[in-house]
């Protein structure tokens, strides 16, 4: 009877990271201002953590069946200009490059993240609106992007995109710190990278050459078996082992005035090695040199990672 009281404990103490994809998502990354006053950034921190609970609370009593919910990230820089508590957490730091022979995953700036999360797009609009009117004294908005569900789930390259999501109660053991942390159990690290994609080139390749590249079939997302699978393929090394996972809920997104297309994506884990070696094996190679032949056709312009408090550290921060 002990095991499953802690475990429903920890499910009441974390925020909406293990919730499944939804229709409409909308991710904002923000850089605290320069030079702020001290007391007018804690306040204004204070009024976004009490927010986070007020607006899933409301969302879920008026459109229960919305899945609507906003989740906050807070970066290593951003735990520090807050002076929030000591120690950090143990894998929170600021991300570095990750440097291969062609590709690079790059290291952007970024503070608090909010990832937003709707069945209905004016939900997501409002949530965003509404925490937008919050931080706009206190901070400038570096990435805004609106994600959509494409199709059966498929990224904008015409794939299905999160085959190898963990499933029910995995969910939480992948994406929720546990006692191996016990300061800051409940939490979560959240890591994030804006990629945006060369369909024209993409789409010169011929059908049976863009499966070579994923690992996978088009329509019936299949995945190949070993011996027909090419060693680069994005499936063979972005999934580093079963007892190494992560919660994705990656988006696609267009935007129009700039006409980019591409994939948000976006993780959870327990601990960020596991995101660390995943990068590795897709940016350096595993072995060194043979790269995810999905970086030919797909550029990452932002690369950030941030912890997730769970909800008891989020009120205390509320105060």
């Amino acid at each position: 009877m002990i095991i499953p009281q802690k475990i429903n404990t920890l499910m009441k103490n974390y925020q909406n990271v293990t919730d499944l994809p939804n229709n409409n998502t909308v991710f904002l990354v923000w850089v605290f201002k320069k030079d702020l006053d001290k007391a007018q950034l804690t306040a204004a921190f204070a009024k976004i953590c009490a927010l986070i609970g007020n607006l899933n609370h409301s969302v879920a009593d008026r459109f229960p069946d919305a899945r609507a919910s906003v989740t906050l990230g807070i970066s290593h820089s951003g735990w520090l200009t807050l002076g929030l508590p000591k120690p950090l957490p143990k894998e929170l730091k600021d991300f570095k490059p990750i440097k291969g022979s062609k590709h690079t995953a790059v290291a952007t700036e970024g503070d608090l993240h909010f990832h937003i999360r709707a069945h209905n797009p004016s939900l997501a609009y409002d949530m965003a609106a509404v925490i937008t009117d919050v931080m706009q004294p206190i901070a400038d908005c570096v990435v805004n992007v609106q994600g959509f569900r494409y199709w059966d789930g498929r990224a904008i390259i015409g794939f299905v995109d999160g085959t190898e999501n963990p499933q029910g109660e995995e969910r939480e053991q992948f994406a929720v710190v546990g006692e191996e942390d016990p300061d800051y159990q409940g939490g979560s690290y959240l890591f994030v990278q804006k990629y945006v994609h060369d369909m024209s080139a993409w789409h010169a390749l011929p059908v049976s050459e863009q499966e070579k590249v994923i690992g996978r079939s088009k329509e019936m997302d299949i995945e190949m078996d070993d011996d027909t699978k090419p060693s680069n393929a994005h499936s063979a090394l972005a999934n580093v082992g079963d007892d190494l996972k992560v919660v994705r809920d990656n988006m696609p997104f267009h935007d129009t005035a700039s006409h980019q297309m591409g994939t948000y994506f976006i993780c959870y884990a327990n601990t960020f090695s596991t995101v660390e070696k995943m990068l590795t094996n897709m940016f350096v190679g595993d072995p060194v040199g043979n790269y995810d032949r999905l970086l030919d056709f797909s550029t990452a312009q932002t690369g950030t990672l941030f912890f997730v408090p769970s909800l008891d550290m989020l009120d205390d921060f509320a105060g």
